[in-house]
């Protein structure tokens, strides 16, 4: 028996060197992001720096990606400001509470291997909520841009507060601001990958703010050092309100991470394992909260820094976390002196990539019910909150999609068609009239004086494809009437694919409505279908057992029998000695 030989562990100088190019570009990156979206989380822009720490360290080690880089982004920080602010009403240990609960949903989600459905998500939800962030990140940041703090209660404090912002405009703080912009938006793209813009209008703008401007707010006193320990601060009472935000922020999460493994995938092509990634993820939200830290997924923009820089292992991603955790040990006196103006202009700079204007932008390319899901999903992010929208979207696109649905398999699968007596029930005799089908009978010898050969009193009723809910309802509309016009019906299963319950339970209420009206029923091709829940919830139980055939010969013999049979079209009794319309 020959042994299986343990897998090598192949690491190179050159994977080494560019694990540490991407490491360090992806610190970088993520430095300033922390930083405003810290302070767009609600929690100060030193969580921010710890979230990034402490949820790429975790991720990196243990989620599903070798080359992502995890950390705070706009999403969550929106979704952090909104738990902080209606949810937990500023209180800070009970707004914590619900990201250790959002961590555990996300757990549950990997444990329970439902990662690869988490990015069944539909577009227009995904489009509709990122594009709603990023206006929200913009309204919300206009105020601290114009030199005040920022308005508490989200887009609809920051539009009333927006006046008095404006009348009482701080001119140093709104050029810091501007000037923040302008450089993100003009940094030489040769310079880019050595010094991204949001660092370099960081850099070029706080120190312009510490030579000539520095009567500005700023973001102040920020330890430094390990975080403390901070005990969330939970009751059974709130367990109740605690949930719908908890399971917006484990979804958001979950979404943010597996889309961002999907575009680092797209550029390693490696393919990341999504139950591992919520596991690493999910765990890493839980360990924040117990230091102070904002929330953290998959970020794009580092990770595709990452990337493009070299890192192609976890080493990367542990290699950012470790140098940002340095950067907080020393980092607050620095911090300090950042002006809120400058970062604001960055969070403007990052709304407005954030939104997605290709998507808008194909309004007239668009279905009408898909780009109103996507219209739905914003607009409700932004007048009402992130977690009604999220839930709203996915109903709605539920909805749409399932009237999809019931168009392509109804137009596509259901064929009622009226049988000849002349054609089918009996066989047209040969010239000779020695082959006649012992099945059918010859219309040589049929009796004029009988039923019109010209009748249909045999429908087919063919069901070849799929059926679900989505088309159940109509499906019993658009062919009961079908059913009720003939004295024998075939119910054709010989090319049904699937049926679920919800169909399977319509065909049983079809079956009534013919033996209702007199009909005789025939279920055809069952045994060979793949409608597993016709037979299973035996929703057809009123058709006698001889009624069931496996193809149109068999069929046909049934048909004669219950039309033309000596007992006639009424009465005909199966083995078991009950009637078929028992």
């Amino acid at each position: 028996m020959a042994r299986r030989s343990l897998p090598t562990l192949e690491y190179s100088t050159e994977q080494l060197r560019g694990d540490i190019f991407g490491g360090l570009t992806a610190a970088v990156v993520m430095l300033p992001l922390s930083l405003a979206f810290g302070v767009a989380s609600g929690l100060g822009a030193i969580a921010g720096l710890y979230g990034a720490v402490a949820v790429g360290l975790l991720a990196a080690i243990f989620g599903g990606t070798r080359t992502q880089i995890s950390g705070p982004t706009a999403p969550l920080s929106v979704a952090m400001s909104v738990v902080v602010i209606d949810y937990a009403a500023g209180d800070i240990e009970k707004a914590l509470a619900i990201v250790v609960l959002a961590g555990i949903v996300q757990v549950l989600l990997g444990a329970l291997r439902l990662g690869s459905y988490v990015s069944y998500t539909p577009y227009p939800v995904v489009s509709g909520f990122t594009s709603a962030v990023g206006l929200i990140i913009i309204v919300v940041q206009l105020i601290p841009l114009l030199g005040h703090e920022v308005a508490l209660g989200g887009v609809s404090a920051s539009i009333r507060a927006l006046p008095d912002a404006v009348g009482n405009v701080d001119i140093g703080a709104f050029a810091l601001g501007l000037l923040s912009i302008a450089v993100c938006l003009l940094w030489p793209r040769r310079l880019r990958q050595a010094l991204p813009p949001s660092v370099a209008a960081l850099l070029v703008c706080t120190v312009l703010s510490v030579l000539w401007i520095s009567d500005v707010a700023v973001i102040g006193d920020v330890p430094s050092g390990l975080p403390e320990v901070r005990m969330p601060s939970f009751g059974w009472g709130d367990v109740g309100g605690a949930i719908a935000p908890a399971v917006t922020l484990a979804l958001l999460g979950s979404i943010n991470s597996l889309l961002t493994a999907m575009v680092a995938d797209s550029m390693t092509r490696d393919q990341h394992r999504p139950n591992r990634e919520l596991l690493g993820v999910g765990a890493a939200n839980v360990l924040v909260a117990f230091i102070g830290a904002v929330p953290g997924a998959g970020a794009t923009s580092a990770t595709v820094a990452n990337v493009k820089a070299g890192g192609r292992t976890r080493v990367s991603g542990v290699l950012c976390a470790v140098v940002l955790g340095a950067l907080v040990l020393g980092l607050g006196r620095l911090a300090e002196v950042i002006p809120h103006a400058v970062l604001a202009g960055i969070l403007i700079k990052i709304g407005f990539d954030i939104v997605d204007w290709e998507y808008i932008a194909r309004v007239r390319r668009t279905r009408l019910d898909q780009y109103g899901v996507m219209a739905l999903t914003l607009t409700l992010s932004i007048v009402s909150d992130l977690v009604v929208a999220v839930g709203a979207g996915l109903i709605a696109a539920a909805m749409t999609g399932a009237r999809q649905f019931e168009r392509l398999e109804l137009d596509d699968g259901v064929v009622s068609t009226p049988l000849l007596d002349m054609t089918f029930l009996y066989a047209p005799a040969s010239d000779d009239e020695e082959g006649d089908d012992p099945g059918g009978i010859s219309l040589a010898s049929f009796d004029l004086d009988g039923p019109d050969p010209f009748a249909a009193r045999t429908g087919l009723l063919s069901l070849r494809g799929s059926y679900t809910a989505s088309s159940s309802i109509r499906l019993f509309n658009s062919i009961n009437h079908d059913v009720e016009e003939h004295e024998v019906v075939i119910f054709d299963f010989s090319e049904t694919r699937h049926m679920d319950d919800s169909a399977a339970y319509m065909m049983g209420q079809l079956i009534d409505v013919a033996l209702d009206s007199g009909a005789k029923c025939i279920v055809m091709g069952l045994e060979e279908s793949q409608a597993t829940s016709v037979r299973e919830l035996n929703v057809l139980r009123s058709v006698p057992a001889e009624n069931f055939v496996d193809d149109l010969d068999g069929a046909r013999v049934v048909a004669r029998r219950l039309l033309d049979g000596p007992e006639g079209a009424g009465g005909e009794t199966g083995e078991d000695g009950e009637g078929d319309e028992s």
